[in-house]
């Protein structure tokens, strides 16, 4: 099948079947121009989740923000507080720094080219391709995870991830269609995510299934081939649940690092080995009864943590404070903590 007629299929495919998205415009309506803030607004947040899970979020920051210049003026902590269910904290500080330095050194505007949107803080190179595609129409080659996994099987790629990226992009570069690049970014990508999916690809239905080298040999789900990975690293650490009058105590984490800039409780660090009885009490917010109930378990990209959860009832007056009814502005893990912590009191 000739690269034409393959654009072809994949094109009038995704004009009959394009998922149904609040940020994206119907395929094919050039009558629509994109709003450049929501397509990298949404591209951000779908980085590392789901569509299902980062929808709540778009339509909550765009009630809250709904321009980038408003975004640029929150605060940090209130952008902090939003983002918080959506992991990996460092792309929500990027998410700051890039709307100010739109506001600031764009009159507000986001930038028309690939190249210039990657002068922006926190924009590598799959932003600015998905921006420069589907807000602009420029002719970009926008490869996320989907797309790799469509070029792996199309082409039947023998080298295994990651090794194979700049393979599988160069791959995708072929295929871009000058056309309508912003249609043909979000084709793939929704082929991907619906059709050639990781495990039990829709073949029967894939516009692309004559051309498939991995369909051919019968075992399409071998693809793309993968480098085993290693099991991650065990942390622990012990978190402080300190509860006065509905409240609890927080604290906010360090700027730069793992949830940096969040809301947080108070705690010791996470190491190998775990703290020692002498860590424990010196990181403990107050000189109090504290008692143990409990442990929870999350995981991290990188790690599997462990956290003792001690509470207590009383003061410390050098922190803040978080009103039970708010916890959900917690990150994930201290979520689990004070719930823990909060469950076990209401249980004794």
């Amino acid at each position: 099948m000739t690269p034409d007629r393959l654009q072809a299929r994949i094109r009038d495919w995704y004009r009959a079947n394009a998922r149904t998205l609040p940020w994206r415009r119907p395929p094919g309506d050039g009558a629509v121009t994109p709003d450049p803030y929501r397509v990298w607004l949404s591209e951000v947040m779908l980085q590392q989740t789901t569509v299902v899970h980062a929808a709540p979020y778009y339509e909550t920051f765009l009630r809250r923000w709904p321009t980038v210049t408003a975004l640029a003026d929150a605060e940090d902590a209130e952008v902090m507080a939003a983002w918080a269910g959506l992991g990996y904290y460092a792309r929500a500080r990027n998410l700051l720094a890039c709307a100010r330095a739109v506001r600031d050194l764009c009159a507000g505007r986001f930038p028309d080219t690939e190249a210039a949107l990657l002068r922006l803080p926190g924009v590598g190179p799959y932003t600015a391709a998905a921006v420069a595609a589907i807000a602009f129409d420029r002719p970009a080659n926008v490869v996320d995870g989907n797309v790799e996994r469509v070029m792996s099987r199309l082409f039947a790629v023998e080298t295994p991830l990651p090794a194979a990226c700049a393979q599988l992009r160069d791959l995708a570069a072929g295929l871009v269609d000058a056309a309508a690049p912003g249609d043909w970014a979000q084709a793939l990508m929704d082929l991907g995510a619906t059709i050639c999916r990781p495990r039990a690809p829709r073949c029967d239905l894939c516009p692309a299934a004559e051309a498939c080298a991995a369909r051919a040999s019968g075992a399409p789900e071998a693809w793309p081939r993968k480098t085993a990975r290693g099991a991650r690293p065990d942390r622990a650490g012990v978190a402080f649940v300190l509860r006065q009058g509905g409240r609890i105590a927080v604290v906010r984490r360090p700027p730069r690092g793992l949830l940096g800039g969040m809301l947080g409780l108070p705690g010791t660090a996470w190491t190998a080995g775990g703290p020692g009885t002498a860590d424990i009490a010196a990181a403990a917010p107050a000189d109090l009864d504290w008692r143990e109930v409990g442990s929870v378990d999350h995981v991290f990209t990188h790690f599997r943590l462990t956290l003792r959860v001690l509470m207590a009832d009383g003061d410390a007056p050098a922190l803040e404070w978080l009103a039970e009814g708010s916890l959900g502005d917690l990150p994930s893990v201290f979520l689990k903590a004070a719930r823990r912590a909060l469950g076990m009191s209401a249980a004794g």
